[in-house]
């Protein structure tokens, strides 16, 4: 899914309500023991604390860096989907024809054939982008309650409608039974077009220069849905993921012990300056423990999501919209009605899906 331009604050602190609860608490709590309790042993010097922070920060940022850089390859593969697809179909529709042969065949049998194969590459997006949105083990989106909500009131497509009754409208009942019972039925749908276009060369239909074309416009699919589903069945290395998560929540449990007797000392020293306020600083370390540990969390939580670009998150890469793009396209180029071209999903708080 494509972000809208810029999350307000509003935004990312319901994102990250139960978490930013969670960490006023436990700082809250240290700040007690520590005041209130006279438990002033709880703590640790800020220059490891720092150090340790320093270290977590150039974890977060490798994940951050990893995860952004297959989302954007995902991006281009998706890119490069939709140039191939708008070309399939001018091809098609210009070299799907009999003119050269002694009997030409009558225009509305071009058009069928033309109209099967536009309606059976919509049929191999529709598979693609229901393979791209199958769970798999290691991703990890619905483990947080916040992202599990988001994705229930989004409701992306592939969610909403099984690969068969969505794939329905664009073949026919015997392509429908050959696709549906294999396992990669993407790849199956190009082998019934490569069937095809083999069949309209043995017609008289496709001269030997536009079968090769055509052919070659269907390994560039091969390709790209092999680019799609490398990104989709390799996750990011767990080991850095699980190392970040556990490193970002050592270091925020160990936070308010450093900072708490830091507040402190200020307080102290604003006794002369400020005496109705030095014995209640302490207090401001908890807001500021707070904050820090959202910043440290967030950073890591974003590179979390961002790791599987066709998971369903609100920074993946649009799939559905962009599926449904190409279909209005492709469509509108066979001169086919507005009304009768089904509408772009849509946006859900301003995300594509």
């Amino acid at each position: 899914m494509l972000t809208k331009v810029r999350y307000s604050a509003i935004d990312m602190f319901f994102w990250t309500r139960h978490e930013t609860l969670v960490f006023f608490i436990w700082s809250l709590l240290v700040t007690l023991l520590y005041k209130v309790a006279g438990l002033t042993f709880l703590h640790i010097p800020w220059a490891p604390m720092a150090i340790i922070g320093t270290a977590v920060a150039f974890i977060i940022g490798f994940q951050n860096n990893a995860a952004y850089g297959r989302i954007w390859e995902a991006r281009m593969i998706w890119g490069g989907i939709v140039n191939t697809s708008r070309t399939w179909g001018m091809k098609v529709k210009d070299m799907v024809s009999s003119q050269q042969m002694l009997d030409p065949l009558p225009e509305q049998l071009e058009q069928n054939h033309i109209h099967t194969l536009v309606y059976r590459h919509i049929a191999w997006l529709t598979a693609l982008r229901h393979t791209m949105r199958q769970p798999k083990k290691w991703e990890v989106m619905r483990t947080e309650k916040t992202n599990a909500e988001w994705q229930d009131k989004s409701n992306i497509p592939e969610r909403c409608i099984t690969v068969a009754e969505d794939i329905k409208p664009y073949l026919s009942n015997e392509e429908q039974d050959y696709v549906l019972s294999k396992s990669n039925r993407s790849a199956a749908v190009l082998f019934l077009q490569s069937t095809h276009i083999k069949e309209l060369k043995n017609e008289g239909l496709l001269w030997e220069f536009s079968f090769l074309e055509l052919e070659n416009l269907l390994e560039e699919m091969f390709t790209l849905q092999g680019k799609s589903e490398r990104i989709k069945n390799f996750p990011y290395p767990r080991q850095y993921a699980s190392l970040s998560y556990y490193f970002v929540w050592i270091f925020i449990i160990s936070l308010p012990f450093a900072t708490i007797p830091e507040f402190t000392k200020i307080g102290t020293s604003l006794v002369d300056s400020f005496p109705s306020v030095a014995p209640y600083f302490v207090w401001v370390s908890i807001p500021f423990c707070s904050l820090l540990s959202w910043v440290f969390h967030t950073m890591e939580r974003i590179g979390r999501v961002g790791e599987n670009p066709f998971e369903g998150s609100p920074n993946d890469v649009p799939i559905s919209t962009i599926s449904r793009g190409i279909e209005i396209d492709l469509r509108e180029m066979l001169g086919e009605l507005t009304e009768n071209i089904p509408a772009q999903f849509e946006e859900f708080h301003d995300i594509q899906m």
